[in-house]
């Protein structure tokens, strides 16, 4: 059955849209303080429909990125009581009190290891304001972090270009077939063992 061809075709074609820049950048922003999809689902196939301009899509993404994490930091300092109760009714209290213990622990590589990884970074940029780290090496961590993400995944991108989006579009259903069957294996698994 064949429903993630019309999926990833359509996913290529939005890439290709003339405003897939601003999309790309304001999903950015909004990831990095509140918005639970990362820009990767589309910093991805913008660099491999156009590799040309994978480069700027990824300094797009870091720079409204970290601008997003700015943001998170602010609302970290100064509402942080507001959105309290929302942090401990969701899955990303756990992730919050781990935040905070990493701070206590490694501080600027904390904000690296989460700008780079693909542990919440919204938690650590809400942590940070809460915990009032100094904002210079904050944003300089996000910066080295986010960064080194974002060009690493436009430039595999760019790197397959042609030849990587062929391959996809051959397998591309049978990718998704076994990326549902691993998710639903992972939730057996998960429920077992709770």
């Amino acid at each position: 059955m064949k429903i993630f061809s019309p999926l990833y075709e359509r996913a290529m074609n939005w890439a290709r849209h003339r405003r897939a820049p601003w999309y790309l950048g304001g999903l950015s922003f909004a990831e990095s303080s509140f918005f639970p999809i990362p820009p990767d689902v589309m910093l991805a196939p913008m660099s491999l429909a156009q590799p040309s301009r994978a480069w700027w899509f990824a300094l797009l993404t870091t720079i409204a990125s970290v601008a997003g994490g700015v943001f998170g930091y602010l609302i970290g300092m100064f509402a942080f009581e507001l959105i309290e109760p929302l942090l401990r009714d969701t899955r990303y209290w756990e992730k919050y009190e781990l935040a905070q213990a990493w701070f206590g622990r490694w501080g600027f590589w904390a904000v690296f290891l989460a700008g780079f990884s693909p542990i919440p970074y919204k938690v650590f940029t809400i942590a940070a304001g809460a915990i009032s780290m100094a904002l210079g090496p904050f944003v300089l961590a996000s910066l080295i972090g986010r960064g080194a993400r974002f060009f690493l995944v436009a430039g595999l991108m760019a790197w397959g270009g042609a030849r990587m989006e062929g391959v996809l579009r051959r397998y591309v259903d049978l990718l998704g077939w076994v990326t549902v069957l691993l998710v639903v294996l992972l939730l057996v698994v998960l429920q077992l063992r709770g």
